[in-house]
């Protein structure tokens, strides 16, 4: 018999056009209390935090807000001594950065949050796994997912299309990850969720079997998008870990952050690496690459903005970053096959 598991997952998801109306009821629902911190940037809180903070102020709730610039661990130590015996739970509203300060700051604190995604660039709107710079690994961080979604597609939708092109890459990237999971079955017997990988992998397949209505950057798009990093999410939940959404193509991504003199977005990364990580599996990379293309994500190093020699030199690194996890680079490249690879599949 398998040990007994926890699955955490988020209680209420509202996704649709005007469903910010919504984030008041939710909050009384679900949440103990009336003091509320909400996390946001100076954009996303002009645009919608203003907005949710008026709602819940005639509501009776006692809002304070806290506008970040980066998701660091400084700056995560900031919002968690704020928080600290004066708040009852905390709003993330805005884009990856402001979501996963506020799921950090209030997992430490053992309060709840609520995600209020602005944009669509990664699953990070709805998981467990925070993006925090300054910790002892440049990877994402267990935490837990937020008590509640509240996904309004239109406010999605006013976001610039880059960054859904970029949570389009991150969700393509689950095909090379269930791979890489599966190889770490098959040689180390790894954990693995049937149930886990097919739901992460569908919701890669949404995502390519509608890329030319996604690059319309219609309110429809936008659902279709979030409708799929959410089910990445779940994914990631029923899993227990990161791995039906996180493999190769990840790494290699961390390591450009390492490396590269300006990195470009997350999924934008994680998308090109699919395409090498595919190469070296054996599957269609020419599908992921021609799906990336039509959505308007990129797929090459200059159009990532990044030198081909950071792309090869994160290739042959990329292995270091988490050498817990079994991948499809195994051991690392040397630098005349990870440069090979970079070229056959059009990257540099």
């Amino acid at each position: 018999m398998k040990e007994p598991k926890r699955i955490e997952l988020p209680r209420e998801i509202w996704m649709g056009p005007r469903v910010i109306a919504r984030v008041t009821d939710v909050c009384k629902r679900l949440c103990p209390g009336k003091c509320v911190l909400m996390v946001a940037d100076t954009t996303t809180f002009k645009l919608v935090g203003a907005g949710v903070q008026r709602s819940l102020e005639r509501a009776g709730f006692e809002v304070k807000r806290s506008l970040v610039k980066q998701a660091d661990m400084a700056t995560v130590t900031k919002v968690r001594k704020l928080v600290r015996g004066k708040f009852d739970f905390l709003l993330g509203v805005g884009g990856g950065t402001c979501i996963d300060v506020a799921k950090l700051a209030s997992f430490k604190e053992g309060k709840p949050f609520i995600s209020v995604p602005t944009a669509a660039s990664h699953d990070g709107i709805a998981s467990s796994r925070a993006s925090i710079k300054g910790g002892r690994k440049p990877t994402s961080i267990q935490t837990h997912p937020p008590i509640a979604i509240v996904a309004d597609t239109l406010v999605i939708k006013h976001a610039p299309h880059r960054l859904l092109a970029a949570g389009c890459g991150d969700l393509v990237a689950n095909f090379t990850a269930v791979q890489d999971w599966k190889l770490a079955r098959r040689l180390f017997n790894e954990p693995f969720s049937e149930y886990a990988a097919a739901l992460s992998r569908l919701s890669a397949k949404i995502v390519m079997d509608n890329a030319e209505l996604i690059h319309r950057h219609t309110e429809e798009s936008v659902r279709k998008v979030v409708k799929a990093l959410i089910s990445s999410s779940v994914a990631m939940g029923i899993a227990g870990s990161s791995r039906p959404a996180s493999g190769a193509e990840h790494i290699f991504s961390h390591a450009l952050d390492q490396l590269a003199v300006k990195p470009a977005l997350h999924g934008e990364q994680c998308g090109v690496g699919a395409i090498m990580m595919a190469y070296l599996q054996g599957e269609d990379w020419q599908m992921i690459r021609d799906a990336l293309r039509t959505i308007g994500c990129p797929t090459s190093a200059r159009e990532l903005g990044i030198s081909p020699k950071y792309i090869v030199k994160a290739l042959t690194v990329a292995h270091r970053i988490r050498p817990e996890r079994y991948t499809v680079l195994g051991d690392g490249l040397n630098r005349l096959a990870a440069e090979r690879l970079a070229h056959v599949t059009e990257v540099i």
